[in-house]
């Protein structure tokens, strides 16, 4: 007899509910759950396929350890016993450096990816961390700590209420949203035409956001940064600029005025290919209308200058007065976000703290590019004479830790790092899958199947467009043989640290100590001079993690604060609640959020100064031939879900977009494959001829290359792509955040001879 659970979806940033049926142990349809306070019933094709997502045969059951060469399966126990003897003598050897930790996109996704890595990471004491976000949206949070002095206050268009949504990089329809959490992007737009606003999208291709758009601006790739200083420039140059309630707390207006004095608009025309009378009425449209939101994504985020482009996405939301305000871009509140301390000036943003060892990349919110991974491991001594505060201060990187990451297809010049993997002295990878990363190690740790987990997304609600909170236990419980992706990490750590056999529970144990401990002696919270075993006591949960999390809500902006607001949020309420709490819509909270040194939002820190000049010499800079920008698909998230037979097929297909004028000049046909050249090698796609690019640029999607042997993929390796990262050497980097450039790569294109 079938059933019905409830599950927030796990598989993009929208985190729809959904409503599941489940025969027995087995989820056999997913729908939109209609009562859910934030998605409302909405679901995309993904969410339809949680099932098939669920039950992938491919996934793998058990633990692999491998023995005279292959991966085999063993117990658990087997498994954490290799662990130990494989990490901890390469830290005692080489030290806590050698050890390297990369974090992929689906950490953010569960429970156990938002409440263990940090611990791990600590614990090791490493400095050798990569994540996907240097691939994606780390020029956002060096923005964001330069302006705000707090990498992760990271402002999001208030949607539902903005009469003017000017989006740069973006393709929500597609994407779901990124680093603005939305469920029904799609339908959020058309509501906000319907009620009389504009839509307007930058970008050079004609997506489906842009097909819907008021107004599309088709630049050429890589200058973002260019058109929005111009239109910055327009605004003072035209007197438009009006910081509203905002002036008590920004301070630079003066100094960002004369800095952005040379990009007129004539002078960035023949670069970004956008007339003047065009940027000049962005400017204006956006100072004029009643409320106004700036939004830039990946596509302005993966650009020689995506800091910068970050960094004037929020500079025109604050010369506008939009930021912080309904309608504007605003700061979301999530439930687990720790208690608020009083405004007042913080300890401010720092980056490069230290340096990659070979490159002497600087470290950006605690993490070194992902393009520096196979370099780390690859060459034995340090190259770069700025390396004296680097991680260098000793070896290469020899045992490796990747949890949800995938960085063979996510990183440039997988080739290259595929051939580094092999040659680590230990690797350790937790991932459902043996994957094009994950057969290199020699322990695979595989989590159960993400009806079987709990899931609260500690994230992404602080990027949410409206505050709410929402948590479901597992729909389905463990198989037997499986361990809980949070028993697992938690193992990991004691194993990798020293304190392999320890109860796992102890790990909990000591964050909830710590943590209470300094909640406790912090004046504002609200256990201010409480007794942290009183308080430890009170906690509710069947498990660790979830005592930690009523630890967190308890503590948190809405939260009963143990005992001394009734109303107030803990796992009890929360869980009396299965389709979530609302919050509310989002608030002003300036100055709160701000932890600059100066207590005030500083427009013009000094690595922006710093990198503005490079930004002066791509003014006269303009690529000769063709450009390479990436693309996203709605059934697809990254290399995660090709091999789900559900979601592939269709326009959802590894192939290289080109113009027709491009087609004819090279004397390419749809359809036929055509060999394309980078820096960092070649590959070869089938040809989709199409206007929905503009002229001088082709597409590529990400994720895909599933080709290579070894891995257990079935239905991916019927379709594998090609891997669009190997037309990248690694050293087009973002040179603030360390971010990979990805798009506006300069590309050669021939045909290629048919198979």
């Amino acid at each position: 007899m079938s059933r019905t659970a409830l599950r927030i979806c796990p598989l993009c940033e929208a985190t729809c509910g959904l409503a599941l049926t489940i025969d027995g142990t087995t989820v056999t349809a997913a729908r939109g759950d209609r009562h859910d306070v934030f998605s409302r019933g909405f679901i995309c094709p993904k969410g339809a396929s949680f099932g098939a997502v669920d039950s992938d045969p491919d996934r793998l059951r058990a633990p692999l350890v491998r023995r005279d060469g292959e991966l085999r399966e063993a117990t658990w126990e087997e498994a954490f016993d290799a662990i130990a003897a494989g990490v901890r003598p390469v830290v005692e050897r080489y030290g806590p450096n050698s050890v390297g930790v990369v974090l992929g996109n689906p950490n953010v996704h569960t429970m156990a990816g938002a409440l263990y890595p940090t611990v791990l990471i600590g614990a090791l004491g490493t400095r050798s961390l990569f994540t996907a976000s240097t691939v994606d949206q780390m020029p956002k949070h060096v923005s964001s700590g330069l302006l705000f002095g707090d990498a992760n206050a990271i402002p999001v268009p208030d949607l539902d209420r903005t009469d003017h949504l000017l989006l740069i990089g973006a393709n929500p329809l597609e994407s779901n949203g990124s680093l603005c959490t939305a469920p029904d992007f799609p339908g959020r737009l058309k509501a906000l035409k319907a009620r009389g606003g504009t839509l307007t999208v930058i970008d050079p291709r004609r997506t489906r956001t842009a097909r819907l758009a008021d107004r599309h601006v088709a630049i050429r790739p890589g200058t973002d940064a260019l058109l929005l200083a111009a239109m910055a420039h327009v605004l003072f140059e035209e007197s438009l600029v009006d910081l509203g309630a905002l002036a008590p707390h920004v301070e630079g207006v003066t100094e960002l005025a004369a800095a952005v004095a040379d990009f007129t608009p004539e002078s960035v025309a023949a670069a970004c290919d956008v007339d003047a009378d065009v940027t000049r009425a962005l400017a204006r449209e956006l100072a004029a209308a009643p409320t106004a939101a700036v939004y830039g994504r990946i596509g302005s985020c993966t650009v020689p200058h995506g800091t910068l482009a970050s960094w004037l996405v929020d500079v025109l939301n604050i010369l506008t007065g939009n930021l912080d305000r309904p309608g504007g871009a605003l700061f979301p509140q999530a439930a687990t976000d720790r208690t608020p301390r009083p405004a007042g000036p913080g300890h401010g943003f720092a980056l490069g703290r230290w340096h990659s060892r070979v490159s002497g990349h600087p470290e950006a919110k605690g993490e070194l590019p992902l393009s520096a991974l196979a370099e780390e491991i690859d060459t034995a001594t340090a190259t770069d004479t700025r390396t004296a505060t680097a991680v260098e201060a000793g070896e290469p990187v020899r045992a490796l830790v990747t949890i949800a990451a995938n960085p063979v297809l996510s990183a440039p010049d997988g080739d290259r790092l595929d051939k580094a993997l092999a040659s680590l002295d230990f690797m350790v990878s937790v991932d459902p899958y043996l994957n094009e990363t994950s057969r290199h190690a020699h322990v695979v740790l595989p989590p159960p199947p993400p009806a079987q987990s709990p899931h609260h997304d500690f994230a992404f609600n602080t990027l949410a467009v409206r505050n709410q909170v929402r948590y479901t236990r597992p729909a389905v419980p463990l198989e037997p043989g499986r361990m809980a992706e949070t028993e697992i990490l938690a193992r990991l750590i004691l194993a990798a640290t020293g304190r392999h056999g320890a109860d796992p529970a102890a790990v909990d144990a000591m964050v909830i100590e710590q943590t209470l401990g300094k909640a406790v002696r912090e004046p504002h919270s609200p256990v201010h001079g409480r007794d942290p075993g009183e308080l430890t006591a009170q906690l509710t949960g069947d498990n660790g993690p979830e005592r930690r999390l009523d630890m967190m809500l308890r503590l948190g902006p809405y939260g009963d604060g143990f005992g001394v607001r009734p109303d107030g949020l803990s796992l009890r309420r929360l869980l009396a609640h299965p389709h979530g709490i609302d919050l509310g819509p989002l608030r002003p909270r300036l100055p709160q959020p701000l932890k600059t040194r100066s207590g005030k939002v500083e427009l013009l820190a000094g690595p922006i100064a710093g990198d503005l000049p490079r930004l002066r010499q791509a003014l006269t800079e303009r690529p000769d031939g063709l450009v390479l920008v990436g693309r996203r698909h709605l059934r697809s998230n990254n290399s995660w879900m090709h091999n789900i037979p559900a979601l592939t097929g269709g326009s959802n297909r590894c192939t290289l977009h080109l113009h027709p004028d491009d087609a004819e000049r090279l004397g390419v046909r749809s359809g036929e494959p055509v060999r394309v050249t980078g820096a960092g090698g070649e590959v070869t796609a089938p040809a989709e001829v199409t206007d929905a690019v503009r002229r001088g640029v082709v597409s590529l999607p990400h994720g895909w290359g599933h080709g290579r042997p070894g891995t257990r993929l079935t239905h991916a390796a019927t379709e594998p792509g090609v891997n669009v990262n190997q037309l990248l050497d690694g050293t087009l980097l973002d040179p603030l955040s360390g971010n990979a450039v990805l798009n506006g790569i300069p590309v050669a294109i021939a045909p290629a001879p048919r198979p």
